[in-house]
């Protein structure tokens, strides 16, 4: 079985991506296809989870590693591309706004986030995503761009006294500010323009390193950085920032190059990728093959990321 072919027959969430990003299929039929993520699958079964309160594993994020909790829950969604728009979407999101709240930092609601700068840039992405930027986002924006470190990138460690960024909490940041931009910005033109310089220091934090290496010693920063895993969570590897680069549509930096090299060899005999090493954590239900078994949605990333580099 051709590769595609094998990626076509598995979840509504990889197919509408396969054919949008692989098959350039026409707008139509990818729209189609995707709004059976909300209806069919996984999608389908993690709405059905959401408790009447807007909570996905009563708690917002998950305590001890947990993640069944309802940010993870959105993060999920978010990546399965369930179509924010579709009726029972948008009631799920609208349970979350009016719902959940952050216990632990004195009842502030869901997407105004909490105080840590990987959450905050994944619960800026959940916005942008769901259709729910506001006033808790002009809150999220403004501590991210005070919380700008000096290298360029971020890091959840800031309020203990580090001075480096963090591959995870930068890589988390990033993807909030493009999803912001993608959706059409904060709604002021001076402080876009603000955040499109912090997003580009924060990529320049990362392409210096090769996306994995020192800069100091061109050691690899850490080994998990290649364990390629799907959900990625807060952790961070080289296929999820390559996924970034591509998401930008921006033309190929040359300082990629090594980290496409990377993922080339951990193609497979037949032409698909392995998955990684899980994360920690229980799950409501796996949406990705068992650790060394390939994997659709590393074979997807990684093909449309080469599609990318390629051109």
């Amino acid at each position: 079985m051709h590769v595609t072919d094998w990626l076509l027959d598995s979840d509504p969430s990889i197919r509408w991506q396969v054919m949008r990003d692989l098959l350039d299929e026409p707008a139509d039929a990818v729209a189609g296809e995707r709004a059976r993520v909300a209806r069919d699958g996984w999608g389908a079964r993690l709405l059905a989870l959401q408790d009447e309160r807007g909570y996905w594993g009563d708690h917002e994020y998950g305590i001890d590693g947990d993640r069944r909790g309802t940010h993870w829950s959105l993060h999920l969604l978010r990546r399965l591309g369930a179509e924010p728009a579709d009726p029972t979407v948008r009631a799920a999101t609208a349970r979350v706004r009016d719902g959940v709240v952050w216990s632990d930092w004195g009842g502030r609601p869901y997407f105004h986030g909490e105080v840590e700068e990987c959450v905050n840039g994944g619960v800026l992405a959940n916005a942008a995503y769901f259709g729910e930027l506001g006033e808790g986002s002009e809150r999220i924006i403004r501590l991210l761009l005070e919380e700008q470190q000096g290298d360029g990138g971020w890091n959840c460690d800031r309020a203990e006294g580090s001075v480096r960024s963090s591959f995870d909490s930068t890589i988390c940041v990033l993807e909030g500010l493009l999803a912001l931009e993608q959706a059409g910005g904060s709604g002021d033109s001076d402080t876009d323009a603000v955040l499109a310089v912090a997003r580009r220091r924060g990529e320049e934090y990362l392409l210096e390193r090769s996306l994995f290496r020192r800069r100091s010693t061109g050691e690899v920063v850490k080994e998990r950085y290649l364990n390629v895993s799907f959900p990625p969570y807060w952790f961070y590897d080289v296929l999820r920032a390559l996924d970034y680069f591509r998401e930008t549509g921006d033309t190929p930096d040359a300082r990629l190059d090594e980290a496409i090299d990377v993922l080339r060899t951990q193609r497979g005999d037949d032409q698909r990728w392995p998955a990684g090493r899980p994360w920690h954590g229980e799950v409501f239900f796996a949406v990705d093959a068992p650790e060394g078994e390939p994997s659709p949605w590393n074979t997807l990333r990684a093909l449309r990321v080469l599609r990318w580099f390629e051109g």
